[in-house]
């Protein structure tokens, strides 16, 4: 969670409580990383709370406050500890006196316990692909992403598709809270892969290895393919699934599995690969990983989910989400035409550009700025 607390009292002149789990390193927490360590330039300074970790997340927080709670899933054990938590986090808010409120998530335990607990303290509400996924699923998780944002000044959310859906999981009754603040990531200051020769490609899937990243629909592809190589980088419930699929496949020599990446070594790996295979299944709230291997120069074949065009533009090709035939022919499209692939690599590098972190700072410091003055 984060919470902007001014150190200094009075140099300070906002201060907001972002809120997030520590564990694990999946795509919202560095997007926290990213965008609050970059909010001090816009006079803001951020306590980060979390739940108990492992302590391996190298995060950019210094000021950090670790909660006592036990995590627990949707089911008849939340109520409990979100009322732990709530406890808490009054506390916290208590002590911090913050000006602002950053609630992570629509519909965990943490963001509820802040719209619980913030009083009179204005709160914005940041959405992230799996709690939009879990209230689609499960009917009190979507209660809990109406009672947060019924709570909220504010909700931001990355793209206007999922804006969309939020506002259909509340029923259209707060539309006009509802603000796209497009997401962005840290740019290197060079691309780092190159377009090479030949017609057998290494490709790339990086990620968080669950059922909605639907990472068995690249294996399923590769094996529907002749002489071309698959690195998979992350970890998740789905590995031995996968593992098992590829040996059941008869790909197993051509699929390589290795575990979870720090995003900068993940960044020195692109080079190693000609495409990155981007294979989510039903709803994706960005795609930050596919953006940033397009920084660094890599095409994305991607599932045609909504937003996902409008985020990785001409940069990639896309094919029908779950359907391992399409993706198949866009693998070998992509090996016999050398030309595709110098075009793609000068389209993905140029779309990149225009998702600059430091964009999504300045517009997430404008409108908390609004939110603590009472303004919309």
């Amino acid at each position: 969670m984060h919470a902007t607390v001014p150190t200094h009292r009075i140099q300070l002149p906002s201060s907001a409580l972002p809120q997030q789990a520590l564990e694990p390193s999946c795509g919202s927490t560095i997007w926290c990383s990213d965008v609050y360590t970059r909010l001090t330039g816009h006079g803001f300074h951020t306590v980060f709370a979390h739940l108990p970790g492992t302590g391996t997340w190298q995060h950019g927080f210094p000021a950090t406050a670790e909660l006592a709670a036990h995590k627990a899933p949707y089911g008849p054990g939340f109520d409990a500890y979100a009322d732990t938590l709530t406890d808490e986090i009054r506390g916290i808010v208590r002590d911090h006196r913050p000006d602002l409120i950053h609630a992570q998530h629509l519909g965990f335990g943490l963001a509820l316990a802040f719209a619980r607990a913030c009083g009179d303290t204005p709160m914005l509400a940041v959405a992230h692909g799996t709690d939009v996924i879990a209230a689609t699923e499960h009917q009190q998780a979507r209660a809990v992403l109406n009672e947060i944002v019924n709570a909220s000044v504010s909700v931001v959310v990355p793209s206007a598709a999922m804006a969309a859906e939020v506002d259909r999981l509340t029923g259209g009754a707060h539309t006009d809270r509802l603000v796209v603040v497009p997401w962005g990531v840290p740019l290197p200051a060079a691309p780092t892969a190159r377009p090479r020769a030949g017609n057998r490609l290494h490709l790339v899937h990086a990620g968080r290895l669950d059922a909605n990243k639907s990472t068995l629909t690249a294996i399923e592809a590769l094996a529907r393919t002749t002489g071309h190589r698959l690195t998979v980088i992350g970890t998740g419930n789905e590995l031995e699934t996968l593992t098992q699929l590829a040996t059941a496949l008869d790909v197993a020599d051509r699929v390589v599995f290795e575990p979870f990446l720090p995003r900068q070594d993940l960044f020195k790996r692109f080079s190693d690969f000609d495409a990155m295979l981007f294979t989510t299944r039903t709803l994706e709230a960005y795609g930050l990983v596919a953006v940033e291997a397009q920084a660094h120069g890599l095409p994305v074949l991607f599932s045609d989910l909504p937003g996902l065009a409008t985020t990785l533009g001409t940069g990639g090709m896309s094919f029908p989400p779950g359907d391992p035939g399409a993706l198949a022919s866009l693998i070998d499209h992509l090996a016999a035409d050398p030309a595709t692939r110098q075009v793609l690599h000068r389209e993905a590098i140029a779309n990149a550009r225009t998702h600059d972190i430091n964009h999504t700072a300045a517009h997430l410091a404008a409108l908390s700025h609004a939110a603590r003055e009472g303004t919309r």
